[in-house]
């Protein structure tokens, strides 16, 4: 595998939260279903491999991205088109508008729907993308009992803002011992969450997370983790030439696009890769050159850290991108064993 290379001062109990492969239309619910996911890092050619994967193994592909989710943002997020979702069908692409908010929480509940969906219809789902915690997320689950506290919240930021991060991460030392060490001092939304989930419930963090590993049951998914690499000078050439194809196909015009529907800089979805150089160039900051430079730069520096998360990453089988064979047959004689066993 190519690797790149003060006291506390609140009142809790005052305080304001898986030859083509068909599977039986008879499944029961709790039966493990087969799913196939499609990871590597940015420009690898996830893309067009998935949609020869779900023609040659009966699929519909999930997006596991989490920049395509959202409408408007086609060509900084390098979307699929209209003519190849017309092909094969897509779920969880362009479904939420930029100032929404999309987290890996969502995207366990779209995705267990769209699983739903494309099982009723004797379908295999595919997960394509690469947003490392989504996957994790969909695999291992997300405590849901503590839902975020608004009040709570809202005084946390502005104690935040008052007193500075380093003063409440020492508040939540004292609580929450084990998150305050995993959490950097300076991270103020996680020193919140850490905060207000204690506020919520008077229970650390941490030991949410603990019970939730205790407590949960076998995934009701068997996975098929499919991981793509190819040579580090490839992946880049791959990454400089996506840029520009982007800047050519108008990048230029969709993020003016985008402010003209009022969707100004300070969102998160506007801070991405590529959004945010072509604001920069747009507001003057930056050259036409200089913004060349720094979205190809910023994109590889992406791409390795996608590969420093999927190296972390349990189960994944990794294949050079370029070996479609080997993979479609690895995909197709793993659905053939599952079909067996179930």
């Amino acid at each position: 595998m190519f690797t790149l290379g003060p006291v506390f001062s609140y009142d809790i109990k005052n305080a304001l939260g898986y030859p083509i492969h068909k599977p039986r239309n008879n499944m029961k619910e709790n039966e493990q279903h087969p799913i196939i996911a499609l990871v590597g890092p940015t420009a690898i050619g996830k893309t067009k491999l998935s949609l020869q994967l779900a023609r040659d193994c009966n699929c519909e592909i999930v997006g596991l991205d989490s920049m395509q989710v959202y409408r408007y943002m086609d060509i900084g997020t390098a979307k699929i088109t209209a003519e190849e979702m017309a092909e094969i069908p897509h779920h969880l692409i362009s479904i939420v508008d930029p100032d929404e908010e999309y987290d890996a929480a969502r995207f366990v509940h779209d995705a267990k729907q769209a699983v739903t969906k494309i099982l009723a219809r004797n379908k295999i789902p595919l997960f394509t993308g690469g947003t490392g915690l989504y996957l994790k997320a969909f695999q291992e689950g997300l405590f849901t009992d503590i839902p975020a506290n608004p009040e709570i919240r809202e005084k946390l930021t502005r104690r935040i803002a008052q007193e500075g991060s380093e003063k409440l991460h020492e508040e939540l030392l004292l609580y929450d011992r084990i998150s305050a060490k995993r959490i950097h001092k300076n991270d103020r939304a996680r020193i919140i969450r850490g905060l207000e989930i204690y506020l919520s419930s008077g229970i650390p963090w941490s030991k949410h997370l603990e019970n939730q590993q205790r407590e949960k049951k076998t995934c009701d998914s068997r996975m098929f983790l499919v991981g793509l690499t190819c040579p580090r000078e490839l992946l880049y050439a791959r990454i400089n030439q996506r840029t520009q194809m982007m800047i050519d196909a108008g990048l230029e015009e969709e993020v003016r696009g985008l402010l003209a529907r009022n969707y100004g800089p300070e969102l998160k979805a506007m801070n991405s890769i590529g959004y945010r150089h072509m604001l920069r160039y747009i507001d003057g900051s930056w050259t036409k050159e200089e913004m060349l430079e720094y979205l190809a730069r910023d994109t590889r520096r992406y791409a390795k850290r996608q590969y420093t998360w999927f190296a972390k990453s349990k189960g994944i089988q990794w294949f050079q991108v370029a070996d479609t064979k080997t993979i479609i047959s690895s995909c197709q004689k793993w659905l053939a064993e599952i079909e067996e066993i179930v």
